[in-house]
């Protein structure tokens, strides 16, 4: 008898222990957008035209500002002029060698096909210049900052402006080590953020757990990513977590 009451001791603490460890905890955090990007041109110039305005939505690839950029264009035209005229001085030499080798030599034909090469790569570098004169968005998400107006001037990498993609937030928290043995990627959460007068309950998954510690603080980055395409949640708010 007493062995089975042992037995049945046991078995209660090491249900309770257990049920101790299962138990949900909270975690508390500050909403990040999947995207935030600042984006400056990679050469100086004037600013020539907004293609966008703040608030407005931009489509990934899409122009946002366009710097002064005429001789670029010029140049461009230039090189594909040159291009063609090769490409077509190459094309006949190889249509006169292709019948009769004697009226044509083949150090002839291929110092043709060279030329067109090097016309192909230099028209191919100048339209890579005009390009550069254009800010385009990485991501698809809001413009929430111009920080030039046309005909100001802007130095190369300086930022010039911002787009945040807020349909899909995180919820970025920084939890204690021992606790997130529990969790794992792709896990659902239940999430609480402070974006009313009330909390607003949303649901979320783990999409990112930290590979490592802060030594300082003994904390691990945990990231929770959740959907927001009514945009009832303003980046920079915080929120609660709350793991099972």
């Amino acid at each position: 008898m007493k062995r089975q009451l042992l037995s049945f001791g046991l078995i209660t603490a090491t249900t309770l222990t257990t049920a101790m460890h299962a138990q949900p905890f909270q975690a508390s955090g500050i909403t990040e957008p999947i995207c935030d990007v600042m984006l400056a041109p990679s050469v100086p110039g004037l600013v020539g035209a907004w293609k966008l305005k703040e608030g407005d939505f931009v489509k990934e690839g899409e122009p946002i500002i366009e710097l002064d950029k005429k001789l670029e264009e010029l140049e461009t035209e230039r090189r594909r002029l040159a291009m063609e005229n090769k490409k077509s001085d190459w094309e006949a030499l190889k249509t006169l060698f292709a019948k009769s080798s004697i009226s044509v030599k083949k150090e002839e034909l291929d110092k043709a096909e060279t030329d067109y090469k090097i016309a192909a790569i230099e028209f191919e570098m100048a339209a890579e210049q005009l390009r550069k004169r254009s800010i385009t968005a990485p991501c698809s998400g809001f413009v929430a900052e111009i920080a030039r107006d046309p005909g100001e001037s802007c130095q190369a990498y300086q930022p010039v402006v911002r787009v945040v993609d807020t349909r899909q937030c995180y919820l970025v928290c920084n939890i204690e080590a021992k606790t997130t043995g529990r969790l794992k990627p792709g896990q659902r959460v239940k999430l609480e953020i402070e974006a009313t007068s009330s909390p607003l309950p949303l649901q979320g998954k783990i999409t990112f757990i930290s590979p490592i510690v802060d030594p300082a603080s003994g904390l691990q980055k945990i990231k929770v990513l959740f959907e927001n395409a009514d945009a009832h949640v303003r980046p920079g708010v915080a929120g609660k977590a709350i793991f099972e």
